[in-house]
């Protein structure tokens, strides 16, 4: 029996040619994750890998391939236009909403869909095969009721992925496996010359950007939240906007998540179960004990600290707090902005989910410095 239940249904119903995020990925990115995977491919995905195989050969190659003779030099020639920001906080906690809010500012430029979708080739196809794809996109996150498609921002853990760079997301692919690069979490358990190539590709990834759009870059992904220390070592001026939220939330959120862009995404079936609740659990407090470690590292003007019930009931407010911490001017200009998007907003339905009482016991319990440390209550 599970111990959450699912009140409210949000995202949408699965179909075979929606777009998947590894359908980006070049030939031998592609085959490095088989290979980590075991080549576990369920009968039932057999289909959805071979289109994988045939994109990767056919389309990404290539055309990464043309990217990197057009404009591989003036990559990496390329300058940032200013130090990154980084959205960062659990899953579930609110980071895509404060992303979205933010990129209202003109000034900054982020990671859409399509570049997580296409990172090796963004640059010469954007043009042409995004409306082609676009025509797929299903209008809504498979997870709950945001808007979806290829022009709304997306985390950069999905690019690095495409790219073949590890991440813990591969697990997405093989959920019954076990963990996959799990090390990249946190990147404090991989050698020097491990994080430094990850780091390359985290800056490959931001030059490109650049290279697209010449503005400061914003970005939201989780996983970043347990990286700031290996992140300091190459943007020693980056920025990071934190977000938290109720743990009452975001654990059935979260499960919820996992479950599903495992079904969708995933070369097999997720089992679920008491397995992944203790993967939420622990994946929890593995990235909190480094952000906590992490903070320190900071300077005033580097750090902001916000909760999701204060973005939701004050949007503007938080948003201008924000822009305070973090020394970013000039908050009138695009406060019409913010105030337009917030008036979008107040139809927005959220998932409900019912937690069994040894789950909200667990919780209590496990993630108690975090329940203290920003003031939820034991439920």
């Amino acid at each position: 029996m599970s111990s959450i239940t699912k009140k409210e249904t949000g995202g949408y119903h699965d179909r075979f040619w929606y777009p998947r995020f590894w359908d980006g990925m070049t030939l031998g990115a592609w085959l490095k994750v088989l290979r980590k995977g075991k080549y576990r491919v369920a009968p039932i995905r057999w289909a959805m890998a071979g289109i994988v195989t045939g994109l990767a050969a056919t389309v990404n190659t290539p055309f990464a391939t043309l990217q990197q003779i057009r404009y591989g030099t003036k990559i990496r020639e390329t300058k940032l236009a200013g130090p990154p920001i980084f959205i960062i906080g659990h899953w579930r906690s609110g980071t895509t909403l404060l992303h979205e809010y933010m990129i209202r500012d003109p000034r900054f430029t982020f990671m859409d869909t399509y570049a997580c979708f296409a990172p090796s080739h963004f640059l010469v196809t954007r043009h042409f095969l995004r409306p082609l794809v676009s025509c797929l996109m299903p209008k809504k996150r498979p997870m709950d009721n945001m808007a979806a498609g290829f022009d709304r921002p997306q985390e950069d853990e999905f690019a690095l992925c495409s790219l073949g760079i590890p991440s813990p997301y591969l697990r997405l692919l093989f959920p019954n496996n076990g963990p996959i690069d799990d090390a990249y979490l946190t990147l404090r358990n991989v050698s020097p010359a491990q994080r430094s190539a990850w780091l390359d590709g985290m800056e490959w990834l931001l030059k490109s950007l650049t290279v697209q759009s010449p503005r400061q870059v914003i970005l939201k992904s989780p996983p970043h939240t347990a990286r700031i220390r290996a992140i300091l070592e190459r943007f020693p001026d980056a920025k990071f906007v934190h977000i938290h939220r109720d743990p009452r939330a975001l654990f059935p959120s979260t499960v919820n998540l996992w479950m599903r862009l495992a079904t969708d995404e995933g070369c097999q079936r997720p089992k679920g179960g008491p397995e992944l609740d203790e993967y939420v659990f622990s994946t929890f407090n593995t990235m909190y004990e480094a952000f906590e470690a992490d903070l320190p590292l900071l300077k005033e003007g580097q750090f902001c600290d916000v909760g999701y019930d204060e973005l939701v009931q004050n949007p503007v407010g938080t948003i201008e707090k924000t822009y305070a911490a973090l020394g970013i001017d000039r908050f009138e200009a695009i406060r019409p902005e913010i105030e337009a998007f917030a008036a979008t907003q107040k139809s927005y339905k959220k998932n409900r989910f019912e937690l069994a009482p040894e789950i909200v016991e667990q919780i209590n319990t496990r993630w108690a410095d975090y329940i203290a440390k920003y003031g939820y209550q034991s439920g």
